[in-house]
Parts: structure tokens; sequence; C-alpha cells
């Protein structure tokens, strides 16, 4: 994936305070737009992320080193609420699954 660009939208994202940044967090939010999760999150987080792209009815993407994206310690899950952020982070991801089929 190309991880720097999808961290450079998730810097964009904090900066513009359109984020949520934590499972717990995101489990009260609301208008979430993407979830980006750590491919290291637990089980029982993974089941609560379910539940919360259920509810919001949105697209799940996951990634290497969250944490180091986010600057936040142990994040395992960054919920956009921004809807152009969202859809820019989804291309990135969308680049580079065609990119490894190639």
């Amino acid at each position: 994936m190309r991880e720097n660009k999808i961290a450079a939208y998730l810097g964009f994202a904090l900066r513009a305070r359109k984020v949520v940044l934590g499972v717990g967090a995101a489990q009260t939010a609301h208008g979430i737009c993407l979830l980006v999760v750590d491919r290291t999150a637990s089980e029982n987080s993974r089941k609560e992320i379910e539940k919360i792209r259920k509810r919001e009815n949105c697209p799940l993407v996951e990634v290497d080193d969250l944490e180091g994206m986010t600057g936040k310690a142990y994040c395992k899950l960054a919920a956009v609420r921004e809807e152009n952020l969202a859809r820019a982070i989804l291309r990135e991801t969308e680049i580079s699954e065609t990119e490894g089929q190639k």
C-alpha cells in the first residue's frame, strides 16, 4: 500500500479534527466515512470494529503501523469523518491493490 500517502491523509484529518482515534471513541462517534484498522488489532477489537462498520455502513482499510501514522500509542483504529479524505485514502488502497496484481 501507499502507506506514506495514507499517513499524510490521516495527518490532514487529524489537523482538521475529522478523525476519531481508538475503538472506544469510535463506538460513540457518528458520521464515520471510513475505518482505518491496524493489521495487529486483536480479535476482540476486530469484533467491535465490525459492529461500528455495520452501524455506519462504511468501508474498512487495513494498514501497517497505524500507531506511527497517527502518533498515538497503541492506536488500532482511526475513524475518518470527512468524506473527501476518506475517498482519497480509499483511492490509495485501490491503486496499491492494482499494482500488486501486475
